[in-house]
């Protein structure tokens, strides 16, 4: 059986026996495949994934339903039009509306180690760490105008989240520093600046290049900004330990102040009247998909801790967390992308949920399960488990995320075994949008999924050491993410 088939055969079978989600938005999981047309007579899904050619150069690098076209640009070692050679490891990004009828990406990449900052060294927040956003202007097609370094010498800048006044986040997924142990790749931290922080980056500037420190040094992924709440929304992907879910409440309006504030509160999410909630399934059976849970927020009370004595990096990675725990916050298994859409905060748990029958268990990492999808409703104030993966082969590993003109979920894959852009409806409905096709990359995974803002295009990026964006535009409008 193809790979191909194989996943409509087992998302068949997961609707069939029951795999469901809660009522109301993203109701009723079923396979593409299998669910009937919307009364308009279309399907959630666009078709069979095929071989297409890029526009660039003709070379295969994804599949992709028929009607639906793209161009690659921005590959590592080539050069931004600043005459910068662009980093590896493309990660987290936003679409913004740009000059003219261009669009202005802000995109991360994720470099980790001592190895020097790309691009001025003289403007870097760290000179000795080579990590940091470019920014990128481009029409809908991925043909590029202007390209340049707008924050560098940070590390391992994984994903972030786009604010409606006008800039990126950038969230660092480390807290390496000299005042820490050496982290997983055993390169010292001697002489480095404290890492771990949220840098704002102007859309078409440079950015000042300075942390946002009360708002956490933690192993950031990414953020989601609620106007309502006047929150910005974090989640921590914590490897090996059990990671929380934040929110960082600054001392003013970034709406009218045009930035977002040091200086402000940090919170933990705690499920109320429940110490320590085990949301991840780790020593306790998962949630049900569907399951509901009233919450409360508990207080940081030293956000920003710098430490004494070097001690382990896996010391050092949990010190925000445990504050959080202390006061009964909830426990999840590596939260990643995050997106704010019509009053809810959707986030991804990469390996939440129960362990699928006749699979083997991850590897690593904290939790035992193919991922969960959530909703935090800002307005209720109450978070709801939508999705669970039955199976590697239907969603393995749920990574960046966003949203659709119509409210459908993008959902980066993050596996070990091919991976996909998957789409999620409003109505439940999984289905299958892309598949990575590189040459000897195919199990390179999909990252910083974002739709330019009239939703003509969807760009993504290819998150490795040789990585590269995707420009992507077709009939929109027949399927699950019209």
């Amino acid at each position: 059986m193809t790979d191909v088939r194989r996943r409509s055969f087992l998302k068949g079978a997961a609707a069939a026996t029951g795999v469901a989600l809660a009522a109301g938005p993203f109701q009723g999981f079923s396979a593409a495949s299998a669910a009937p047309p919307a009364a308009d007579g279309r399907f959630p899904g666009y078709g069979p994934l095929l071989r297409r050619p890029d526009m660039r150069d003709g070379v295969v690098r994804l599949r992709l339903p028929r009607g639906f076209r793209y161009r690659s640009f921005d590959p590592t070692g080539a050069l931004l039009t600043d005459g910068t050679v662009i980093p590896g490891r493309h990660d987290g990004m936003a679409a913004f509306a740009g000059p003219g009828e261009l669009y202005t990406l802000v995109r991360n990449h994720e470099v980790n180690g001592p190895v020097g900052a790309f691009g001025d060294p003289a403007q870097a927040y760290d000179p000795l760490t080579g990590g940091g956003t470019t920014t990128v202007e481009v029409d809908g097609f991925g043909n590029v105008s202007r390209s340049f370094v707008s924050l560098n010498g940070t590390q391992q800048n994984c994903s972030g989240g786009p604010m409606p006044w006008g800039s990126w986040i950038s969230c660092e997924e480390t807290i390496n520093g000299a005042d820490v142990g050496p982290d997983f790749t055993g390169q010292p931290n001697d002489g480095l600046q404290k890492h771990g922080y949220l840098f704002e980056v102007p859309v078409g500037a440079k950015a000042p290049n300075t942390p946002v420190r009360r708002a956490g040094r933690f192993a950031h992924e990414s953020v989601a900004w609620d106007a309502g709440t006047q929150a910005l929304y974090q989640s921590e992907d914590n490897f090996g330990y059990p990671s929380g879910f934040y929110r960082y409440l600054p001392p003013a309006d970034p709406m009218k102040v045009g930035r977002l504030l040091d200086g402000g509160r940090l919170q933990m999410l705690a499920v109320t009247n429940e110490t320590n909630a085990d949301l991840a399934g780790v020593l306790e059976p998962a949630p049900a998909v569907g399951s509901r849970f009233p919450v409360r927020w508990v207080n940081i009370p030293n956000p920003d801790p710098t430490f004494r004595g070097t001690p382990p990096n896996d010391t050092a990675i949990q010190a925000v967390g445990l504050q959080g725990f202390a006061q009964g916050a909830a426990k999840f298994s590596r939260l990643e992308g995050t997106v704010a859409d019509r009053g809810r905060i959707y986030f991804t748990s990469t390996q939440g949920g129960t362990p699928p029958p006749d699979e083997p268990l991850p590897s690593g990492g904290y939790g035992n399960g193919r991922g969960q999808i959530w909703a935090y409703d800002t307005r209720g104030q109450f978070l709801e488990l939508l999705y669970e993966s039955p199976s590697k082969e239907v969603l393995d590993f749920p990574d960046n995320v966003t949203t659709s003109e119509g409210g459908s979920l993008v959902i980066c894959e993050d596996g070990g075994e091919g991976n996909f852009l998957r789409g999620l409806t409003r109505n439940g409905i999984l289905f299958d949008f892309a598949q990575n096709a590189i040459a000897g990359q195919e199990n390179d995974e999909f990252a910083g999924s974002t739709f330019s803002p009239d939703f003509h295009t969807l760009f993504v990026n290819i998150q490795s050491s040789n990585g590269l964006t995707f420009a992507i535009w077709g009939p929109w409008d027949i399927g699950g993410f019209r």
